[in-house]
Formats: structure tokens, sequence, C-alpha cells
């Protein structure tokens, strides 16, 4: 009788907690393309306007830490798609382009040869998510590949709208043509256009309508939305009624450029469209929303004060980017982290949202970040890592050369692979990087350098070679890292 009982309430468990078992979480991954950490007004600026994304931070938690896994846009976005770094992968650089190719100085190292394509054999988010039920898509800026068999589709996304090997639109105005070559021996680029559009479109409007039809006709099954959006990237281009608005106002303390303002308030519209779509669905409690960019501010447009540096080279401003989370029931709001997270961490944090079991054999570099949003625990990591055996090309912002970077707690240590010389930053003292401490702390430099080594030795990075033809210029000025 006993043994009955214990089948029978066993089988009214099971049935009553699939009952009230609640559906899985939308997610939904928003992607600014060369945001810089201080573009948005709750990350300080005075001048460009965005209500919306202040919304979201007041409603979430703001991360103050938060890093790109590169100073350029492809390795970023291979990391957040695998939790793996880039130097594992062997995509350091900018698909698809050697910066040396650019250069015509003669250069003391021979770059690291990077793959231009993500293997089809590497897990990506989407594929982990599909297995898990969700249907995923993106919309916007692919370029983690150069060949057709590497787009989205075949790396587990079900919809991709307007995502191809490019980084960056011809145009930002229908039909988004342009072309152009990397270099003379470089075959002509086009820039593929979305269907179907119309005269005077904007892609940033465009990819948000995207965004939004592809939640209402999913509403009813847990999704994954990748909106990766082509903006803020170059070209420079506005709506003509949003530019005079900015033109009309006085310049902020470090803002001042009315047109990219204008392409940060597009942004920022889209995020309040996708946020307002969440309430009008009904599913806005069951999605969490997440924010941030894949790189620093291109540094002719842009200002990061006070950080040092910005797109193009491993000081703060190249990597360090905004970074907000909105989970309703579990993130309370208007939180603040000042814990470093880099975009490894998403894949693992992405499957915990979702309630799927971690996958450590594919996002081996990620940590998931779920404690840091619970505030009910630490990460479990001793260090943030960074390498680049690459030079970043002429005419590119930046100008980094080969290189390789460790964040451990408030220390920051930068290699130059050219040299060896050795940066040493005490971020909490010194956050925008203007005192080399080196000279001053050699101990903490000799420990950093030997992690950074154990780390380039595990990971089976690549180097760049020694270049036997180079000849030394007297007096050469300081490379910028």
């Amino acid at each position: 009788m006993k043994s009955i009982l214990i089948l029978l309430f066993s089988l009214l468990s099971t049935f009553f907690g699939q009952a009230v078992e609640k559906p899985k979480l939308n997610i939904v991954f928003i992607l600014i393309d060369d945001m810089g950490w201080k573009d948005l007004g709750c990350y300080g600026s005075d001048y460009y306007e965005t209500p919306n994304v202040d919304r979201l931070a007041r409603q979430g938690m703001k991360f103050t830490d938060a890093y790109a896994a590169s100073c350029v846009c492809s390795p970023t976005r291979v990391s957040i798609l695998t939790g793996k770094y880039p130097g594992r992968l062997h995509i350091t650089h900018a698909i698809p382009i050697q910066g040396a190719e650019r250069i015509k100085e003669p250069l003391p190292l021979i770059e690291a040869i990077y793959k231009k394509n993500l293997p089809l054999e590497e897990v990506t988010i989407a594929e982990a998510l599909k297995a898990g039920g969700y249907i995923s898509a993106t919309m916007g800026k692919w370029h983690v590949c150069w060949e057709k068999d590497f787009y989205p589709k075949a790396q587990g996304f079900d919809v991709n709208v307007g995502g191809n090997n490019m980084g960056n639109p011809g145009n930002y105005f229908y039909p988004y043509n342009g072309a152009w070559r990397m270099t003379k021996k470089h075959p002509l680029i086009r820039w593929n256009t979305l269907p179907d559009g119309e005269q005077g479109e904007y892609l940033t409007d465009r990819l948000t309508d995207e965004a939004l039809d592809f939640m209402e006709r999913h509403k009813e099954r847990p999704f994954f939305l990748y909106l990766s959006h082509y903006a803020v990237h170059t070209p420079l281009q506005a709506h003509r009624k949003m530019i005079d608005k900015y033109k009309k106002k006085p310049a902020g303390k470090h803002h001042s450029n009315p047109v990219y303002a204008a392409m940060v308030e597009s942004v920022d519209q889209s995020v309040g469209k996708i946020m307002s779509k969440l309430d009008k669905l009904g599913i806005a409690e069951n999605t969490v929303v997440i924010f941030t960019s894949d790189n620093g501010g291109h540094g002719r447009i842009t200002s990061h004060h006070p950080l040092r540096g910005n797109k193009g080279n491993f000081y703060e401003g190249g990597i360090r980017v905004p970074l907000i989370v909105r989970w309703p029931g579990v993130v309370s709001p208007g939180r603040e982290s000042n814990w470093p997270v880099i975009s490894t961490d998403f894949f693992p944090t992405i499957l915990e949202i979702a309630g799927l079991p971690a996958r450590p054999e594919c996002h081996m570099d990620g940590v998931n970040i779920v404690s840091l949003l619970k505030q009910d625990g630490d990460l479990k990591r001793d260090a943030l890592y960074w390498h680049y055996p690459n030079y970043i090309g002429a005419g590119h912002p930046g100008g980094a050369r080969p290189c390789s970077v460790i964040r451990k707690g408030d220390w920051k240590l930068i290699e130059s692979l050219e040299d060896n010389r050795l940066e040493l930053f005490n971020l909490r003292e010194d956050l925008g990087e203007k005192d080399d401490a080196a000279a001053k702390y050699p101990e903490k430099a000799r420990e950093l350098h030997r992690l950074l080594d154990d780390w380039r030795k595990d990971t089976g990075v690549q180097m760049p070679r020694v270049n036997p033809d180079f000849k030394p210029r007297q007096n050469e000025g300081e490379k910028a890292r």
C-alpha cells in the first residue's frame, strides 16, 4: 500500500510540476557596433540623448567594468558566439584583411595569419539554444566570416536578416549599396542589400522593424534575438531632422558631433521600440534584455574621457564597453556592478538564463555571471586576457600593434610583442592609464607577465614572427598598443 501511495504521489507531483512550470525565458541581445563606453546618458554623456537605454539601465544592472574581447569587431563577435577567446580561435583581427597589408613602412614582426571564417565545428550560442527548443534570429551585422558557407544559418540561426561578410554598410539609407576595395590587389566588395526595401529607408529602423516582426511571429515560443546593429559604425549618416536638432544643441563637455549623436539616438529609439513591443506582446516579464558594444568608439568621432585610447588599441578606451542587463524579477532595478566581465561570458550566462546545462567544453573561456546579476556571489576567475598578434593597418583608428594584455584585480599589464616592453597600470588609481608603473612595481609586472605567458601557452595562441628583413629606424616614437 505504501509503495502505491508513493508512486501516486510521484505521478501527481510530476503532473502538477509540469502544469506550473514557468515558460522558458526569451533573450534579446542588442549589440551596437563601435559604441564607446561614454556614449550613453547613463554612462555620462551630456550631449547624446539616450532616454530608452537609460531607462533600461534603471530597470536592470549596469556594469562599469565590462570589456570587449578585442579592440576590433570580428574577434569580439566570435567570442560572443562561442564563449572562447579570439586568441584560442585564431581569429584575432577584423575579417578579412591582414592589417600589415595596408602598412607601407617596414615592420619588425611578421604578423600571425588569422582565420577568415568562424569554423563550423565550433558550437555557437544559437546552436546550443536550438538544442533547448529555442528559435534564433540574427538581425544585422554578422562579420565573423568571409565566405558565404559560414553565414548565420550555417551556424545555428533559423533567421538571418542582413547578416553577411561585411563589417559596415555602404550606405545607411536604402538601397544600402556601396563598393570598395580593401587594397588594390583585393577584389571589389559589394555590400549585400536587404530585400524589398523602400527608397529613403534607414538601416537602423529597418533592422528594428524586422526584429519587431520576428518577436510578433514567435511570441508563443522561446526565442533568442541577436539584434546586431551596424550603427554606430561609419559611414556617419543619420536622419536629417535629427542631425539638425543636434546642430542647434550646445556641445557637451566631451561630445559634439551632431551626425554621430543622431546615429546614437536612432539606436536608442530602436531599444525603445523593442521594449515597447515586449510590453505590448505581454512578454516583457519573461524576456531578458542584454545591451552592449563590440569595442570602443572611433577616436576621431567620439570621446571616451577619462579613458585613454579608442577603437583599434588596447588601452581602456578601445576595449571597455557599456553593458546593461534587464532581467525582470531577478535583477533588482538600478543596480551597478564593478566586477570585470568580458564578451566570452555571455555564452554560459545565456545558457543558465535559458535553463540549459553548461557546456564548458564549448565556452571554455567564459564565466557564468548570473551570480553577479542575482547579487548572491562573486566570480571564480583570476584574470582577463587579450591577445593581438597583428597590425591594425594604416588609416584605421587606434594604431594597434602586436601585443598581449592581462587585467587582474585593479592591475593591467600590456606587453608589446615587438620589443617585449611592459606597461603597468593600476586602474583604480589611474583609470586614464597616464602613469606607467612598471618601473615602480617590477615584481607586480613580472607576476602578471608570468600569468600572461602561461595563458598564451595554455590557449595555444598564434604569435607573430621576427621579420629578418626589418631595419629599425632611429628615434622611433612610442607605438600604440
